[in-house]
């Protein structure tokens, strides 16, 4: 059973109130951009309850996954993909977006082959590994074990 909504409000953190991302961008909900890099909070002056912001983040997945669909290696990569693989793919989408994840053609290639060992390797041979080192090392445990055991006790 999917775990993405709690991965997502792991990685993410969670907060009610707007805040501005780590890139200037006002942000709600665990990671939910509401407006233009700069704006200033004062322009939000609401909270969204944790249970909003779980059906909020669901709403974005399943645009995301709709689009992930249409992208033929995205498509095959997810047909390979255990529950715990999927959801390694669609925090990726949440964070980087689809064409941001289109970009790790190794990792959806090995994806597609079942090799999910050279899957996890490729992704932490990334930028994105650089840069957001912890999220990346727990993907890629989950993208090589196919369980969520990096997580327990966090989620």
């Amino acid at each position: 059973m999917s775990q993405i909504i709690a991965v997502l409000n792991f990685e993410e953190g969670y907060v009610d109130a707007p805040y501005l991302d780590t890139l200037g961008f006002p942000t709600v909900a665990g990671g939910i951009r509401i407006g233009p890099k700069g704006a200033s909070l004062n322009n939000y002056a609401f909270r969204v309850p944790r249970r909003v912001g779980d059906v909020w983040k669901q709403c974005i997945l399943e645009n995301k996954i709709q689009e992930m669909q249409s992208r033929e290696l995205l498509r095959n990569a997810l047909a390979k993909c255990n529950d715990a693989r999927t959801d390694v793919l669609l925090s990726m989408a949440y964070q980087l977006g689809v064409d941001g994840v289109m970009q790790f053609k190794n990792m959806l290639s090995a994806i597609v082959a079942e090799k999910f060992d050279e899957a996890a390797d490729a992704m932490m041979n990334s930028l994105w590994a650089r840069q957001t080192p912890g999220r990346a090392r727990r993907h890629a445990e989950m993208m090589r074990s196919g369980t969520y055991a990096v997580y327990r006790g966090l989620l």
